[in-house]
């Protein structure tokens, strides 16, 4: 019987690491109910009593609860982090026309130089040395718009 606990034990631990790194809850639970089983009966084949079972399984529930919501804490805040580099992190970004004729030209965003063309809510033409917001990303190009006075950086 103490065996079987002791896998079950084991079992428990290694679905509450498998939780940490693939969170979704369900290995979570599932190892919290084998880690707690598998205390319960481990310890009652080594012949403990009830008394000391009881208080091994509810320790087991409770750091396994404790376990799972710091796991579903930090979950929640990597979730709620804004996104910081790649293409997703460039629109709202400001930039400077470089060079501009037509519908498309080169803009300057986050220290580097970017196709781009005009945005579908741009009215007027953009000219060397205009303040322009990023408005989305297709592939390499950017959409852009003039800048309001409120948006240009100094």
């Amino acid at each position: 019987m103490s065996q079987v606990g002791l896998a079950l034990v084991l079992v428990g631990a290694a679905l509450l690491v498998a939780e940490a790194h693939v969170s979704g809850g369900v290995l979570g639970v599932l190892g919290g109910i084998a880690l707690a089983s598998g205390a319960a009966l481990a310890i009652s084949g080594a012949g403990a009593g009830v008394a000391l079972v009881v208080a091994a399984t509810v320790a087991a529930v409770a750091v396994t609860g404790a376990w799972l919501a710091v796991i579903a804490q930090k979950s929640l805040a990597a979730r709620r982090r804004q996104i910081a580099s790649g293409r997703e992190a460039l629109s709202g970004r400001t930039g400077v026309v470089r060079s501009w004729a037509g519908e498309d030209g080169q803009v300057f965003v986050d220290g580097a130089l970017w196709r781009a063309r005009r945005s579908a809510i741009q009215d007027g033409e953009l000219d060397a040395g205009d303040s322009v917001v990023v408005e989305r990303v297709s592939g390499l190009t950017l959409a852009v718009r003039r800048a309001e006075e409120w948006e240009e950086r100094w």
